[in-house]
């Protein structure tokens, strides 16, 4: 009996729904609830000004989180299209790695030091190499970058390519910079055109 009734009981429920939607229940719940959400975007937004600014990212990226991550502050984007993410990072007093890390012979080896400081359970980053180095523009000037080459353990996709860069920003403070995507679908023209217009 008590299964009867929760299945009319969901009945009633979902025929509820659809009369509250077909006489307009949706607009008015965008209308009122909608502020709430563009309230925590708006948050974000102000969380993200304290890495970089961001405003002028054109619409072909989507910021998806700032937040503090492991003692660091960091802006997670994506290139909508590509699914390439991209990433800034403050490292504060905590220098991961340096512009002069990244130029210097042992880059790589300073690269999977820094690595190893992140372990997680749910991911491994494992056979890391630099497969060529360049420049590119961020935060107004020439950042230094190198381009890799891994594979990532208990993903579904196992090998990624992308970039590690760092530079200062207008008040000399280090960030890190880290664009990856699948190892076929990694685009330089996409991290390049991302990186050059956040100051």
């Amino acid at each position: 009996m008590g299964c009867l009734k929760n299945f009319i009981n969901a009945i009633i429920l979902t025929l509820a729904i659809i009369g509250f939607i077909s006489i307009g229940g949706k607009d008015l719940v965008i209308k009122y609830v909608g502020p709430y959400f563009k309230h925590s975007e708006e948050s974000m937004l102000e969380k993200a000004k304290k890495v970089g600014d961001f405003s002028g990212i054109n619409e072909e990226f989507e910021i998806e989180r700032a937040a503090g991550i492991m003692g660091y502050n960091a802006v997670v984007a994506e290139h909508k299209a590509s699914g390439q993410k991209l990433v800034v990072v403050d490292s504060g007093k905590k220098e991961l790695i340096t512009a002069d890390d990244l130029k210097s012979d042992a880059a790589e080896q300073k690269i999977k030091t820094a690595i190893s400081k992140f372990k997680y359970q749910s991911a491994a980053i494992e056979d890391f190499k630099i497969t060529r180095r360049g420049t590119m523009q961020a935060f107004g000037k020439t950042a230094p970058y190198v381009k890799f080459e891994a594979k990532v353990s208990k993903l579904p996709f196992g090998d990624i390519a992308g970039i590690i860069s760092v530079v200062e920003n207008s008040n000399g403070e280090p960030r890190v910079l880290l664009s990856a995507n699948e190892n076929s679908k990694y685009s330089q023209l996409i991290s390049d055109e991302f990186f050059k217009q956040v100051k």
